[in-house]
């Protein structure tokens, strides 16, 4: 009776440390299933075709060239970027693909891939705004600037206004609808949801800086801790930019003069 039960247990410890050592590909393959995280309000980027209510934009499309060079099934996970690092770091998904700001607060909670885009900082405000003709009537007193919860922007805004008022919105229609009220004057975004606020509306006034401002690479998010699976991604984007993939869906979508393709 002990023997068996000393070998059950055995049995258990060496099942344990057999599941430690799998890596997260090891686990991709052998579920034959690939996690990944996205955020479909993203236009260009990860955006549900109010037509179609199909996923589309590049980091979409790019989820699927990477299962399919893993040779495994693709799942998709909803996720955003006030939830973001607990996304990853509680294994909700495998990795993150929404073209996420590659920022020094991020990488302390997760591992960043190398960047597939760059964007600087755009605002938006409305057409009939008198107050804001260019971006130098920005950062005045009396304007206020308004930014997402949990985006980069927050961040640098913070840094670099010196006289407007900053208000930070929860939730990206709520930052849109506070500007087309007249609540706030601007709100910021990058070159993408820019793209997305001109060809979605018709209030809109897409104001860009006359030169770089804050650029940011954007990249894919990963635990720490996986080198297999980290090597594994890295050498896919090696791929993509010698193939011609990402050039293609980076043309498809809108998206060449932020694409870094090399």
């Amino acid at each position: 009776m002990k023997i068996t039960l000393t070998l059950i247990g055995m049995f258990i410890l060496l099942t344990i440390n057999l599941q430690a050592k799998e890596s997260k590909l090891e686990k991709i393959k052998n579920s034959n299933k690939l996690k990944v995280c996205t955020w479909p309000q993203y236009y260009g980027i990860s955006y549900i075709d109010p037509r179609t209510q199909k996923l589309i934009g590049i980091d979409s499309d790019l989820a699927v060239e990477l299962a399919k060079d893993l040779g495994v099934e693709l799942k998709l996970v909803k996720s955003s970027f006030p939830t973001l690092i607990k996304d990853v770091t509680t294994n909700k998904c495998d990795i993150a693909m929404f073209a996420i700001g590659n920022t020094e607060s991020r990488r302390a909670k997760m591992r960043f891939t190398t960047p597939h885009l760059e964007s600087d900082i755009y605002a938006v405000s409305t057409k009939t705004n008198k107050k804001i003709q260019s971006w130098d009537d920005i950062d005045k007193k009396g304007i206020i600037v308004a930014v997402a919860k949990g985006t980069y922007h927050e961040p640098v805004m913070k840094k670099k206004l010196k006289n407007a008022e900053l208000v930070v919105i929860k939730g990206f229609k709520a930052r849109e609808e506070e500007v087309q009220a007249g609540r706030a004057d601007v709100f910021m975004t990058d070159y993408p949801y820019g793209k997305k606020m001109l060809a979605k509306t018709d209030w809109a006034h897409l104001i860009t800086p006359p030169s770089v401002y804050h650029l940011t690479p954007y990249a894919w998010t990963m635990q720490y801790g996986d080198d297999a699976f980290f090597s594994r991604v890295e050498q896919f984007i090696t791929d993509i930019k010698s193939d011609g993939r990402l050039y293609k869906l980076a043309k498809e979508n809108g998206l060449l003069p932020i694409a870094k393709l090399k």
